[in-house]
């Protein structure tokens, strides 16, 4: 998931913090999971304040709040290489992680895990763009650990709206 809509200047880049609507969209991406049955049993989140807030805002959505996180400073400048091996240290006995991070990295970490057989209008709508508050749905064929290009298929893709 890419962070959701920010305000454009603060004292630093860390700092931005979430527009009103960009509230309001992390909340419906978080209920648009909630629907969907797709519950994070664990999240690799990149420590600026927008994406630690896009986070809690998808966290009270979804309604259930036992979920584990890990803010990783890594994450906030690294490119999908440094995402992957990120969420490759997740528990293993997580069934969904959900990574809230920053673009380019979140849509390039999107093609570079699918393996091309993915559902077309999910597919259609990542080729489309990666704007604030999106995150696509991914199936992953292995364990964590074993995370790599072409592991994956994308299953889903929205917009959270405000």
């Amino acid at each position: 998931m890419r962070h959701a809509k920010a305000e454009p200047f603060a004292e630093s880049d860390h700092a931005r913090r979430l527009t009103d609507r960009g509230a309001a969209g992390a909340r419906d991406a978080g209920a648009h999971l909630r629907d969907v049955g797709v519950r994070p049993d664990f999240a690799v989140v990149s420590p600026s304040s927008r994406t630690r807030e896009t986070w809690a805002a998808v966290l009270a959505s979804t309604g259930d709040p036992a979920y584990g996180v890990s803010f990783d400073e890594a994450v906030y400048t690294g490119g999908p290489d440094v995402v992957l091996e990120a969420v490759r240290a997740a528990p293993e006995q997580a069934r969904t992680v959900l990574f809230v991070g920053h673009n380019p990295t979140a849509a390039y970490l999107c093609h570079l895990l699918d393996d091309g057989e993915g559902e077309p209008s999910a597919v259609s709508g990542l080729l489309e763009g990666f704007p604030p508050g999106a995150l696509a749905v991914m199936e992953i064929g292995v364990p964590w650990s074993e995370l790599a290009a072409e592991t994956g298929r994308v299953v889903g893709y929205y917009v959270g709206r405000s």
